[in-house]
C-alpha cells in the first residue's frame, strides 16, 4: 500500500516535495498552508501516515506540534526556528517522532560535500563557507517584498540561506558562536540582506558568510590544513584538494534534485521503520538538533552594521 504523505505549504518547495514523493509512489495531499483551519488540518494529519512542512518558518511550531501530537513523523523544511527560546519547545513538542523525522538540509547529500565530510579534516586551522545571490533574480514572477524572506520575524539571509551553517557544524561539530555582523536595508528594518558569522572551536578559526547582494551565485568551502587545502566551488562545480605533493581536481557530478529525492528517500525510509541510506550525516531531527541551535543563535546575535544601498523590491 502506498505512504499517504500530507504536504503542508503550496510554494515552490512544497510543489517540489510532492512531485518528488509522488514520483517515490506515495499518495501525496498538498494544502496550502494559508487560510486553512488547525482542526481542519489536524484531521488530515491523522488521515496520513506522515508529514511534509514547508511553510514560512515562524509557523512550524503548531505544525510539528499537531503532527507530534498524532504520531506522525514529519520531513520540516529549514530553518527549523529562529530563537532558542522556539528551539526548545519544539524539541519538547517533537520527541515523540523526533527519531522517524528529518530536518530539511539537503546539502548533506550534496556528493562534493559528502565527500568533504568523509575525509580526515583534522589538521584544519581556519574555514570559509560562503554563499552569495542576488535576491531580485531568484525566481521569474517572484519579489522579494512579497516573499517570507521580507519578514522581519522568520525572513533574512541567515536563515534563507543556513545551509551554510549546518555545513560548517556537521564538518567541525565543537563550534562555538563568536558573532554575527550583518548589513541591513533602509526598506526592509531588521532583515538581514549579508551577515558574516564568525565561529571557533579548539584550534580552529573561521566564518559563514552569505548575502542576498552578490551578482553571481557564489558557493565556495576553503578548508584550509597544514597538510592539505581544499577549495570546493558548488557554483561552478570545481574542487581542488591542494597538498605538498600536487593539485587534485575532483569530480563530484551533480544533478541539483537529487539530493532532494535522496533525502525523500530516507525520509519514507525512516516512516516506515526500514533502514535509511549509508549517509553518515542525514539530518534526522533528533541529530541535528546541534546545527538548529547555532542558526538559532546566530540570528539573535545579529548586529546591523548599515545598510545596503541597492535596490531590492
Amino acid at each position: 500500500m502506498a505512504v499517504k504523505i500530507l504536504v503542508i505549504g503550496a510554494g515552490s518547495i512544497g510543489r517540489r516535495h510532492a512531485e518528488n514523493m509522488t514520483r517515490l509512489g506515495c499518495t501525496v495531499d498538498l494544502v496550502g498552508w494559508r487560510g486553512t483551519n488547525l482542526s481542519d488540518l489536524a484531521a488530515r494529519i491523522a488521515q496520513n501516515d506522515a508529514v511534509v512542512i514547508a511553510t514560512a518558518t515562524q509557523i512550524r511550531h503548531v505544525l510539528i506540534a499537531l503532527a507530534a501530537t498524532a504520531q506522525k513523523p514529519f520531513y520540516v523544511e529549514k530553518p527549523l526556528c529562529f530563537t532558542t527560546q522556539d528551539l526548545a519547545a519544539i524539541k519538547t513538542a517533537a520527541a515523540p517522532v523526533a527519531d522517524r523525522s528529518m530536518l530539511g538540509l539537503m546539502m548533506r547529500y550534496h556528493p562534493a560535500f559528502r565527500a568533504l565530510a568523509d575525509t580526515d579534516l583534522s589538521d584544519t586551522f581556519r574555514f570559509d563557507l560562503t554563499i552569495g545571490h542576488d535576491v531580485t533574480q531568484w525566481r521569474q514572477n517572484w519579489t522579494f517584498s512579497s516573499s517570507y524572506a521580507a519578514k522581519p520575524m522568520g525572513g533574512g539571509v541567515l536563515l534563507d540561506l543556513c545551509h551554510e551553517l549546518d555545513m560548517a557544524v556537521t564538518l567541525f561539530p565543537d563550534l562555538t558562536l563568536v558573532a554575527a555582523d550583518s548589513v541591513g536595508h533602509a526598506a526592509y528594518p531588521n532583515v538581514d540582506m549579508a551577515t558574516r558569522v564568525t565561529l571557533t572551536s579548539p584550534g580552529i578559526s573561521g566564518s559563514v558568510s552569505m548575502d542576498y547582494l552578490a551578482p553571481r551565485l557564489i558557493r565556495e568551502a576553503q578548508i584550509f590544513g597544514h597538510t592539505q587545502t581544499h577549495r570546493f566551488d558548488f557554483a561552478s562545480q570545481t574542487y581542488t584538494r591542494t597538498t605538498m605533493a600536487d593539485i587534485a581536481t575532483l569530480p563530484y557530478p551533480l544533478e541539483r534534485n537529487a539530493m532532494f529525492m535522496d533525502a525523500a528517500r530516507d525520509f519514507l525510509a525512516l516512516v516506515q521503520g526500514h533502514s535509511p541510506s549509508d549517509n553518515p550525516n542525514i539530518p534526522r531531527l533528533d541529530r541535528s538538533y546541534d546545527s538548529a541551535t547555532l542558526v538559532a543563535q546566530a540570528w539573535e546575535a545579529r548586529t546591523f552594521n548599515g545598510t545596503t544601498l541597492k535596490e531590492i523590491a
